[in-house]
């Protein structure tokens, strides 16, 4: 008997046509699948679709069946579910620091992982409050490196730039060459950072992955002081946007109603006192720099620094210098 063209190749393709064409609402019949085999180059009969789709079934793969006059089959339980691909979309739409063309990418990779009826809807149904994105292609090639330095505990030598008024790249310290040794990633404030522990200045430093250019792999470096009692979570306790500064045990009084926003900052575990005017206080470590005093103006007159005394004195200069800028003596004449 001849043998036909494409056998050893039916399953996988059998497997492919389920998974793109095929959900609980769009189930197939046999006589799709040897239809659609069919436009691949592949024929079959319904005995071998049936023997096929029991083989799949041992295999793993979770078979839903429609019965009635014909019975139609379709992929049930996936990987990801469609909520789950829908939110891993908008996350990389909505995020600043992946260019718009690395979205686009990226998103028709999290959509092919479901049906092709699907897709359309889980593209149709993202929607973007914050379309500015970042503009630096190399950010992929940058967190490959990076992730390299970490897992071989060596240096990346980059440059660092930032912009000008003139919407113009501007190198830090002339282009000279940075060296540091990552020790994590970090995602914060939408913004994606190398945390490192930086030689010129023998500390743990931040660093802004999207602002980093021609970065490479360097050499292990032969003192390391900081890698043994690095953790990422003690690191980031208390940061505001990444921003470095003293850290004070802070204790900051708000109004009733900004407990969500106070949850939100500094999470569920919060110690929390109410206080005899009806507000609440909460006491946390902060990491105080430009960064913390925004978050914490932002409310206005209804969130107050109550100790200790030096967090209360700078939150006074910090007010001072805000009030300044908008008097007559000390405001900027236009």
């Amino acid at each position: 008997m001849p043998k036909v063209s494409g056998q050893k190749l039916k399953l996988m393709y059998l497997h492919k046509i389920l998974l793109t064409e095929s959900d609980e609402d769009h189930p197939l019949s046999i006589k799709d699948l040897i239809d659609r085999l069919r436009e691949y180059g592949i024929a079959a009969e319904r005995k071998s679709i049936y023997s096929d789709l029991e083989a799949l079934e041992e295999f793993g793969v979770d078979l839903g069946v429609v019965r009635g006059t014909t019975t139609r089959y379709f992929i049930g339980e996936r990987t990801f579910s469609v909520p789950e691909l829908q939110l891993l979309a908008s996350a990389v739409a909505s995020s600043k620091f992946i260019t718009e063309q690395k979205s686009a990418e990226l998103i028709g990779k999290i959509t092919s992982l479901a049906s092709s009826h699907t897709a359309g809807r889980i593209n149709r149904q993202i929607y973007l409050l914050n379309r500015r994105k970042h503009g630096n292609k190399f950010i992929y090639y940058n967190i490959d490196r990076i992730h390299d330095a970490i897992g071989a505990k060596r240096a990346v030598t980059f440059k660092y730039f930032e912009y000008t008024t003139k919407k113009e790249k501007q190198y830090r310290r002339g282009g000279e060459i940075y060296t540091a040794v990552p020790y994590a990633l970090c995602w914060d404030d939408d913004n994606y950072y190398m945390i490192a522990y930086y030689p010129r200045y023998d500390s743990i430093t931040n660093f802004r992955v999207d602002r980093m250019e021609s970065v490479e792999l360097g050499e292990e470096l032969a003192e390391d002081p900081h890698r043994a009692k690095f953790a990422v979570e003690t690191h980031t306790q208390g940061l505001f946007s990444m921003f470095g500064g003293e850290k004070l045990l802070a204790r900051i009084a708000f109004a009733p109603h900004l407990i969500g926003a106070v949850l939100d900052r500094f999470g569920r575990d919060v110690a929390i006192e109410q206080c005899a005017d009806g507000w609440f206080a909460i006491a946390a470590d902060v990491i105080v720099s430009p960064a913390f005093w925004g978050w914490l103006f932002q409310f206005g007159t209804d969130a107050r620094v109550i100790g200790p005394d030096r967090l209360v004195a700078l939150a006074g200069e910090e007010a001072k210098k805000l009030s300044d800028l908008y008097t007559k003596e000390g405001g900027t004449q236009a």
